[in-house]
């Protein structure tokens, strides 16, 4: 439910209730609340596995990431730029954010597609410790400036983080590509950034590494079957309220105000 600010003279009130057929709802009212119930205990839990997951991830993170990687890594973004980004200012880029990248049900999905589909080049950025938002962020803040258009993906565990960024003029993109979402296709380049990981470093910490890891992983697979099990508690939601909802109506409903909106266009 979304609250209008200004109630009449942006935004408008749309109120969907007198479709439901309240009085044969009241049947199954108590098969509803414990449906209701059992969906949003699963999604509690389902939150704190993921939770869990993200501050492990960030605990590799943090081990691993140093002044010297992001040296490196920024020696790496200034290549990518001056080879890449050439065209001279011409005013600010624009920005889109989008989640391409997604915890769900099925598990940690991506949409390749999506990125097939706005770039030819696709740079793979090969990493499992969390290091590539380090060579994305400074890649976006030049491009921008140079007047290209990004879209920007966030990181669906850190969404303080970037995951992904496409230049859709450019027909480019660069990509994290990790053990539970690898970049399907041939890439036009592919750099390994874990191999800028202090060699010393990831050996005194890797029996840390690997616990963390493994822990992190089972984690996230806890949330993806409680994913699931909220899934089939919406279901049966669903299948307690369709038939008393009067479906031909929310559809009317839709179609009328699909008009109004498609009107203002023309005016």
């Amino acid at each position: 439910m979304v609250e209008p600010k200004c109630p009449g003279v942006v935004e408008r009130y749309i109120d969907l209730s007198g479709f439901y057929d309240r009085v044969g709802l009241q049947s199954l009212k108590q098969d509803i609340l414990a449906a209701a119930t059992e969906y949003q205990g699963h999604y509690k839990r389902v939150y704190r596995c993921l939770e869990a997951a993200g501050e492990l991830r960030r605990d590799i993170n943090e081990l691993l990431d140093s002044p010297e990687v992001r040296q490196r890594l920024a020696k790496r973004a200034a290549g990518i730029i001056s080879r890449e980004l050439k065209k001279p200012p011409q005013g600010e880029g624009r920005t889109d954010q989008r989640f391409i990248s997604a915890v769900t049900h099925k598990g940690a999905l991506t949409l390749w597609d999506t990125v097939s589909a706005q770039a030819e080049r696709v740079y793979e950025l090969a990493d499992h410790y969390g290091l590539a938002h380090h060579l994305l962020n400074p890649i976006l803040t030049a491009g921008l400036a140079a007047g290209h258009d990004a879209v920007a993906c966030p990181d669906p565990m850190a969404p303080d983080r970037l995951a992904h960024v496409i230049f859709p003029g450019l027909s480019l993109a660069f990509v994290t590509s990790t053990q539970e979402e690898p970049w399907p296709h041939h890439a036009h380049r592919r750099l390994r950034l874990d191999a800028m990981v202090d060699a010393d470093v990831y050996r005194l910490n890797r029996p840390r590494l690997r616990f963390t890891k493994r822990v992190a992983a089972a984690l996230l697979e806890e949330g993806v079957a409680g994913l699931g099990q909220a899934k089939q508690a919406h279901d049966r939601l669903e299948q307690l309220y369709n038939p008393y909802v009067n479906f031909d109506g929310v559809s009317e409903t839709a179609d009328r105000l699909a008009d109004q909106v498609l009107a203002l266009r023309d005016e």
